[in-house]
């Protein structure tokens, strides 16, 4: 049985002048429900009201989060879980919306329907992405999509190190790597020549960017394995930075031997699904299979 949804919180994309009346409509649809609302920093003058609750703390009280946004903004949010088992229901307010379940004008009916618990949980795995420099950790984030090793400002080959569970895998050289959870494996990890993986997996995929050598190809390993990326490349110069960038959202830049680790998180991200669209999202947003057909000069 489904827990009653008693507290709400409202996430908005910063400055999103589409929002504003969108947000003010939902407010007074959940006061009537009689549910308490938490809104965020971009939100609670549009509300009307006194308290503003950064991400972190606001995911850890309540039950709900409305996610007004993209799927960037998703993204954001899913870096903040908590331990907290808090429902993600996301709006589409950007330009794709892969991983979002209603748009503005479905969005107070998709509610409606999730209140009465007329809902299931799509549990997404996410990544858990570790730092360490000469022996001491330095950080760690959270990631829904992927973590991506990059050439930064400067284009030359990285010369990395990669192993599973202590045990050397391979030594090679590229522009980069991508390291996606099966969420996205349908993002950087696809335009990289990577496979699409059903959320449900439990895995992680590795994907090269351009590698020096052709058989180095993607693959995939259990979702049970932690993986390890040294740095073997030292820059010359201060300015060419090798980068690690999380989700598209956070850049890092890395230096000559640090290692990276890589595991899936013990934690989930739970989106609010009122019906089962994957498959349907794969043919509508990336036009998968469709061929078109060519016009005559």
């Amino acid at each position: 049985m489904k827990k009653e949804i008693k507290k709400v919180g409202i996430i908005t994309k910063r400055n999103n002048e589409r929002a504003k009346d969108i947000v003010k409509k939902l407010h007074a649809y959940l006061k009537k429900k009689k549910k308490i609302v938490f809104c965020d920093q971009n939100s609670f003058e549009i509300c009307g009201e006194k308290e503003s609750y950064k991400k972190e703390k606001m995911l850890s009280k309540v039950d709900l989060a409305i996610v007004m946004g993209g799927d960037g903004t998703l993204l954001k949010t899913a870096s903040r879980t908590s331990t907290k088992k808090t429902i993600i229901l996301g709006a589409n307010l950007g330009t794709l919306g892969f991983l979002t379940e209603a748009t503005p004008s479905k969005l107070i009916e998709t509610l409606d329907k999730i209140l009465k618990g007329d809902y299931y949980i799509d549990k997404r795995s996410l990544l858990r992405v570790t730092i360490y420099r000469r022996g001491k950790k330095i950080r760690t984030f959270l990631a829904l999509n992927d973590a991506v090793v990059n050439q930064g400002s400067f284009a030359r080959l990285i010369d990395l190190d990669f192993s599973v569970n202590g045990r050397k895998v391979v030594n090679f050289k590229a522009d980069g790597m991508i390291v996606a959870t099966p969420t996205g494996s349908t993002a950087h990890s696809l335009s990289a020549g990577g496979s699409i993986i059903h959320p449900e997996v439990e895995c992680l995929a590795i994907t090269p960017i351009c590698p020096s050598s052709l058989s180095m190809r993607p693959f995939i390993v259990p979702g049970n394995k932690q993986m390890h990326v040294t740095i073997n490349t030292q820059r010359r110069e201060d300015a060419e930075k090798i980068g690690l960038t999380i989700d598209g959202q956070n850049c890092i830049d890395l230096q000559y031997g640090d290692k990276i680790t890589f595991r899936r998180s013990k934690r989930y991200f739970h989106l609010a699904r009122t019906q089962n669209r994957y498959y349907k999202m794969l043919r509508t947003k990336l036009n998968w299979g469709e061929v078109k057909k060519k016009k005559c000069v």
